[in-house]
């Protein structure tokens, strides 16, 4: 049964001015009045209709879905842009810190140099005196043995009066 144009709008859900365009570009021979002169609608005419609507509505949505895309696209290169500032300010911070390091890494290179040469120097030091008493040592036992040998009575004496002076601080101690 034929539809007026009223009623395939409704079905649709679209406006009866929408329908009436695509009835009035109809070709004539689908195109139908009913015994009251008003339009109506065949079973091909609505097909015809039907699919212009369809094809409409996937445009208005394809272009509506463009906007949101393109919307979303615009949202995404804003977020690119904010993300790619922030790497950049990240990676600036970061050879910042890097080259802070690196100058306190110098730092204490040179102060570990310093302290391994202040090391060498007194261990150096150290081996001269250690050699420097070795040689006294000898040099004062030549020494020893050279009195020895020219005055051996001598040193009795002396052993003797080591002696003396022991057994009196030892005697001395009772009077206290």
């Amino acid at each position: 049964m034929p539809k007026t144009i009223r009623e395939l709008a409704d079905e649709l859900k679209v406006s009866k001015q929408t329908i009436q365009y695509h009835y009035q570009r109809l070709p004539t021979k689908n195109r139908q009045k009913d015994s009251q002169g008003k339009n109506v609608i065949s079973l091909t005419a609505e097909r015809i209709i039907r699919g212009k609507v369809a094809k409409n509505l996937v445009a208005k949505n394809q272009q509506t879905g463009s906007e949101k895309a393109t919307k979303t696209s615009k949202e995404n290169n804003e977020l690119i842009d904010t993300l790619r500032r922030e790497v950049a300010d990240l990676k600036f911070q970061r050879d910042k810190q890097l080259a802070t390091k690196d100058q306190q890494i110098s730092s204490k290179d040179r102060q570990i140099n310093h302290l391994t040469k202040l090391i060498d120097q007194q261990q150096q030091l150290q081996l001269t005196t250690v050699t420097e008493n070795k040689e006294l040592k000898e040099h004062v036992h030549k020494l020893s043995d050279l009195i020895e040998i020219s005055n051996p009575g001598q040193k009795q004496q002396v052993n003797d009066k080591e002696d003396r002076t022991h057994n009196n601080k030892n005697w001395w101690h009772f009077w206290k």
